[in-house]
């Protein structure tokens, strides 16, 4: 099965008592359809990852990051602390596929200090370079 979503945060890295590191992150998945009375509904779902196969995949697992994901999925039950019933799924993740960066406004919040420090950098080397053109 493939669903493609948005990372709704940083993935983690969690490691079992058996020393087995796993990959943890959510993504968020949209649909949008259009009812009887010709209103645009949108909804949105979380599911809930785990990726077992390396963790390294952990570093470019950033909120934001839209990926295809290829697994399965399954359904989980359980009690909360006050005694509510809770459910929820998993997507046990076999392939991991980016698709795009995050959107423009999460690029433009980064954008301004690594801009300034690359124009920092590039006036410090033109101060040391005595090269006439």
């Amino acid at each position: 099965m493939n669903i493609t979503g948005r990372l709704t945060q940083d993935a983690t890295v969690s490691t079992t008592p058996t020393g087995k590191q796993v990959v943890n992150f959510s993504i968020a998945v949209n649909d949008s359809y259009k009812n009887k009375d010709g209103q645009r509904i949108d909804q949105t779902v979380f599911i809930d990852c785990a990726y077992w196969l390396t963790a390294k995949v952990a570093a470019w697992l950033s909120q934001g990051l839209l990926v295809e994901l290829t697994g399965r999925i399954s359904a989980r039950a359980w009690l909360s602390g006050d005694g509510t019933a809770k459910a929820g799924i998993n997507f046990h993740t076999s392939s991991i596929k980016p698709l795009a960066r995050p959107s423009k406004k999460e690029d433009d919040a980064v954008q301004p200090s690594t801009s300034k420090k690359n124009q920092e950098n590039a006036q410090k080397q033109g101060a040391d370079d005595d090269l006439p053109f």
